[in-house]
């Protein structure tokens, strides 16, 4: 099993940035495909970006495209996501996933999930 933990969130003005990051412990991250979702008030989970387990893959939400990367550091059992221009409809919790299933740009697939950082855009 790996535990997860996100950190970094806030309150922050349209068009302004914030790095999360998702620490990762227990079983060697490494070994993990990695992934960004959130979910706002009233809504439902949505994908936001994946990584692959050594980086050299990453997808991304096409409403985030161009604004978000998502990085990692396995040395470190760490992901980041950082967000540009954040827009006040992504005011939501961000949650961090980890899974070893092979279609990692889908929510279902994730086996563990941290507890979310929250993350306010106000206008």
């Amino acid at each position: 099993q790996v535990q997860l933990v996100e950190s970094g969130g806030g309150l922050v003005q349209a068009g302004g940035s914030l790095r999360l990051s998702c620490a990762a412990s227990g079983r060697t991250s490494s070994i993990y495909h990695m992934g960004w979702f959130r979910q706002g008030p009233g809504k439902e989970r949505e994908f936001v970006a994946a990584i692959s387990r050594r980086g050299g893959t990453t997808y991304y939400a096409d409403s985030v495209k161009g604004r978000f990367t998502i990085s990692r550091d396995n040395a470190k059992n760490t992901v980041y996501l950082q967000m540009n221009s954040l827009k006040p409809e992504e005011t939501a919790n961000y949650y961090c996933a980890a899974t070893r299933r092979s279609d990692y740009a889908t929510l279902q697939e994730y086996e563990y999930w941290g507890q979310g950082t929250q993350v306010t855009v106000s206008s």
